[in-house]
């Protein structure tokens, strides 16, 4: 992996060192103390305004940290081919094995299905986990079709976010 100083960083990366303490900091709280003048009313417009402004502010904060649409969108693809195919491999295994058993084309132990099933289904849940990874986390980069190289960088990513978060 890249050392930090030479890569670009994700707009929905969580930022160094300083990223997590600032989201653990107490926050001020912002009503007047009951020592300092009463605060005017506001007229309705104001208000109504104001009320208004504070929604979006949340909105672009969570919006610089969320996974743009066209990630997302590829997290999925990879996702549904590399745990779909194996998923479905292990409901087919259940036909198949009765049509076979039934017209006693072959004799077939029931742990020999189990095990087929169960190696299927495994297959699609370590699926799940290689989409995500192996999709490139850049917003105008494809990777390639097997997604090895994008694997190795985000693989990277992840473990150097879990020792960081150990040590603190």
């Amino acid at each position: 992996m890249a050392p930090e100083s030479s890569r670009k960083r994700l707009p929905f990366e969580p930022g160094g060192k300083g990223a997590d303490k600032t989201s653990k900091e107490p926050k001020k709280d912002s009503k007047p103390s009951a020592k300092s003048a009463p605060a005017k009313p506001k007229s309705p417009a104001k208000a109504a305004s104001s009320k208004a402004a504070k929604p979006s502010k949340g909105k672009s904060a969570s919006s610089a940290t969320a996974i743009p649409e066209e990630v997302s969108s590829r997290m999925l693809r990879r996702m549904l081919a590399f745990s779909g195919i194996p998923t479905l491999s292990g409901i087919l295994t259940f036909f198949v094995s009765y049509y076979l058993v039934v017209n006693r084309v072959v004799e077939l132990p029931s742990y020999f299905v189990l095990l087929v099933t169960l190696g299927c289904f495994g297959l699609g849940v370590v699926g799940l986990t290689y989409g995500v990874l192996s999709a490139s986390w850049d917003e105008g980069r494809a990777g390639d079709w097997l997604g090895l190289e994008e694997f190795k960088v985000n693989f990277g990513r992840v473990t150097s976010a879990w020792e960081k978060k150990s040590e603190s």
